[in-house]
């Protein structure tokens, strides 16, 4: 990895050089007849990573151009084909005849670091920071310490670096040495915390703090990132992590509020309508999921949240748009909750009894021995005023778990009533 960081720093400052640095004939000016064509070579040496020829036309662009981004170009296919030596030899010999090179000096400090020379390395890498003041040298000269395991030392320059730029690249370096390393695991999440509200909270830099939460079991660290981190990217898969925290914490309301606001699962949100008994807002939900579904599982469950949510429980627009969306509930799939509750309202309303009591009795096949539909069964026959035979279904109810419903206990005593009434005429 940091063998990856360091070839990424020469590339930057190979970069910041060709747009920085003057050269005495114009970058855009040719400076011999045959430059292009060098170029062309060069170019196509890299493409087939022929670096060792790459270096050497470069070189002979330099040489010839007197252009410093063809000599860094050189440099860095140099360090690319692995000649650390080759590259210590060429600065060593360069530095005699010019000025400071900020970029030949870090090329050297890199081929150090890889031959392993580290005592080299960060004494030349100290010096170079010391001088540019520039965040890379600070970021290469940290790599350096951490090879070292001087990891305090490390984390200061890494500190020096961000100061500069507060950068979330380096955030994230230092927070790995600071967490990892030096077992400094409160200042780790203290400087991401800091930066995630002060600067916003990167991909780079919540994903790193709920990697360090995870490992700390902080519930609540991991939600509030989770939340942060959704800002930034709206996925499914941290809209579900946000949900299964929610739900682990059993914090339903907030859960509610979150999936209202970012309609990441309306699934979801529906079961938690359902299970709060919030129908108003269920069943307008179900018709959208059922529009784009096509599923009868939702126009079934938008028909009973329709009813549930009613004012008024007999009005006649409402009645027969619950039982359109019943029947074509059943239509595809002859479910028992939707059949019962088709039939109970045929019944309860007086819609079409009979009808009801059809379709009670097809819910009786798949379920003999449910009180609820015994129980829509007798209010049938009690509607029909055969009350002798709903209070010999009703005696099959009492003895089922079920039968200490409030509305079950309400069609009992209407039932003995009706039962009483006609014996009393006789």
């Amino acid at each position: 990895m940091i063998k990856i960081v360091l070839l990424l720093v020469i590339s930057l400052f190979f970069v910041s050089c060709s747009q920085q640095e003057p050269t005495p004939r114009g970058i855009n000016k040719k400076a011999f007849a045959e430059e292009d064509t060098y170029i062309l070579f060069a170019l196509r040496a890299e493409q087939i990573q022929d670096h060792k020829t790459a270096s050497d036309l470069f070189m002979t662009l330099y040489v010839k151009s007197d252009k410093k981004e063809y000599l860094y170009r050189s440099f860095e296919n140099d360090l690319i084909a692995k000649k650390y030596k080759k590259v210590i030899e060429r600065v060593d010999i360069l530095s005699k005849d010019e000025p400071f090179d900020a970029f030949l000096t870090r090329f050297k400090v890199v081929s150090l670091f890889e031959l392993g020379e580290l005592d080299k390395a960060i004494n030349l890498s100290v010096t170079l920071a010391a001088t540019t003041k520039d965040p890379q040298d600070y970021l290469l000269t940290s790599d350096i310490y951490v090879k070292q395991h001087e990891y305090d030392l490390a984390v200061r320059y890494l500190e020096s670096a961000y100061v500069k730029e507060h950068n979330a690249k380096i955030l994230d370096k230092m927070s790995i040495v600071l967490y990892v390393n030096l077992n400094r695991k409160k200042e780790a999440i203290a400087h991401l915390e800091t930066h995630s509200r002060m600067l916003g909270c990167s991909k780079l830099v919540c994903s790193r703090l709920i990697a360090f939460y995870s490992n700390e079991n902080d519930i609540e660290g991991l939600l509030g990132t989770y939340l942060r981190l959704y800002e930034v990217e709206k996925t499914d898969k941290i809209a579900k992590k946000i949900i299964q925290i929610y739900t682990y914490k059993q914090d339903y309301m907030s859960l509610m509020s979150f999936l209202e606001k970012s309609k990441a699962d309306n699934a979801v949100l529906l079961q938690l309508y359902a299970s709060t008994k919030n129908y108003e807002k269920a069943y307008p939900l179900a018709d959208i999921l059922y529009e784009e579904s096509s599923d009868p599982e939702y126009v079934g469950q938008s028909a009973i949240f329709e009813y549930e949510s009613a004012v008024d429980k007999n009005s006649t627009t409402m009645l027969l748009s619950v039982v359109s969306k019943l029947e074509s509930a059943i239509s595809s799939e002859k479910k028992p909750i939707y059949l019962n509750y088709l039939g109970y309202i045929l019944i309860d309303h007086e819609l079409d009894v009979l009808k009801g009591i059809k379709y009670i009795k097809e819910v009786l096949l798949l379920r003999p021995d449910s009180a609820y539909y015994l129980d829509s069964l007798a209010w049938g026959y009690y509607k029909l005023g055969k009350c002798k035979k709903a209070k010999d279904v009703m005696n099959e109810v009492i003895r089922l778990e079920g039968s200490d419903e409030p509305e079950v206990l309400l069609h009992i005593d209407a039932i003995d009533r009706c039962n009483k009434k006609k014996k009393g005429k006789k």
